[in-house]
């Protein structure tokens, strides 16, 4: 009975604080159950200062926790003209580097980088 119990209180201590850490990033939470979005913007002309900044939010390493790669993903919207000003390499978030994707599936619906549904 205690392992049942010990499971949701667990998580409930690891992700406590993790609103109030990307708030202070500069970035916006989305949670639902035990899915975490972060979301964030930036113009053109500050990509380099946005990608630094997500590459140095470490929230995972700080809690012990490891980073799920097969369920992290980077999705960079930008209109035809921009998107060359955005980032080829993968970023290194809590030290994985992680690639970009031309799609994400957000609540079953999916939306791409033209941000069309």
């Amino acid at each position: 009975m205690q392992d049942t119990v010990l499971g949701p209180v667990l998580f409930i201590l690891y992700s406590a604080s993790i609103i109030s850490l990307i708030q202070s990033s500069a970035l916006t939470p989305h949670l639902y159950a035990d899915d975490t979005q972060i979301y964030g913007s930036c113009p053109p002309a500050m990509v380099d200062v946005f990608s630094a900044r997500l590459t140095a939010f470490s929230y995972m390493q700080s809690k012990r926790l490891q980073l799920n790669c097969d369920k992290t993903e980077i999705l960079w919207c930008a209109t035809i003209r921009r998107q060359h000003q955005l980032p080829r390499s993968p970023l290194l978030i809590d030290g994985t580097p992680i690639d970009s994707v031309q799609s994400v599936c957000d609540l079953g619906i999916f939306i791409d980088a033209d941000l069309v549904m």
